[in-house]
């Protein structure tokens, strides 16, 4: 595919999905908001785009890359949800971000396989999500989003999946895959819930986002191990399968066992 195909699916590809996300956020509430945009929305783009160029080897390395990301964005979470105990959605958002940075850059340290990444982020996310604070207190909250808010979010997700992808080969596979997992989307949705409805609207979209990470790390899990032997097509289908498949098993188990 050359640059201006590819570019043009980019203008294309993502925000609708950005857009499907945000509007099925918006119908179900700031938990199962928070859950579905742990779907890899803006990564599975990301690596797709990668895999068409610079290749599939390219992008199956910053898949594994991408999947242990899925660490610093359960940083991320966290911070968020503890400063957001006695702080406003600034100071919140900003420790958040340094969280996310800091742990990325512990991460760009060393490079693992990709099962043990996998098996890590598991244990990763069952004990962030029982790290949370507040659990049960998650309320329902009518958020009265301005206008501009979902044509935002196109517009800031989109132009970061493509200078991401575009920078992709200067950062090397691992480095772009590590800071593609940046929740662009969960934070709009969690500052936007803390402003107007207060923490624990907030909390509700933090710890659905830590539940549907389940799905991005099975996702990107598949990508890393199916890229290089079988090709896009098939290595994206079965991802999405697996991803699909974990994300409604991750909602109902995590209820069950009180992770939620």
């Amino acid at each position: 595919m050359g640059p201006g195909a590819s570019l043009a699916l980019k203008l294309v590809l993502t925000p609708l999905l950005v857009g499907a996300a945000s509007l099925a956020g918006r119908r179900w509430g700031s938990e199962v908001g928070g859950w579905l945009v742990g779907i890899p929305f803006t990564t599975g783009p990301i690596a797709f785009f990668l895999a068409l160029n610079p290749g599939a080897r390219f992008a199956a390395d910053a898949a594994v890359g991408i999947m242990a990301g899925v660490a610093s964005q359960a940083a991320f979470c966290l911070a968020y949800a503890w400063v957001a105990q006695k702080q406003g959605w600034t100071p919140s958002l900003l420790a958040a971000t340094a969280a996310f940075l800091l742990a990325t850059a512990l991460l760009n340290l060393v490079v693992w396989p990709a099962v043990v990444v996998f098996i890590a982020l598991i244990l990763v996310l069952v004990v962030a999500i029982r790290a949370m604070p507040g659990r049960g207190s998650i309320v329902t909250v009518q958020i009265d989003y301005p206008p501009w808010d979902i044509p935002a979010r196109i517009v800031v997700v989109t132009a970061f999946v493509v200078v991401l992808t575009t920078a992709a080969p200067l950062l090397g596979p691992h480095l772009a895959g590590l800071l593609s997992p940046f929740p662009l989307v969960a934070a709009a949705l969690a500052t936007f819930a803390h402003r107007i409805g207060g923490v624990a609207p907030a909390l509700g979209v933090l710890r659905g986002l830590l539940l549907g990470l389940f799905a991005a790390a099975g996702f990107f899990f598949v990508l890393a191990e199916l890229l290089p032997g079988q090709g896009i097509a098939i290595a994206f289908a079965a991802a999405i399968l697996v991803a699909l498949a974990l994300q409604g098993i991750s909602l109902g188990l995590g209820r069950r066992l009180g992770l939620a």
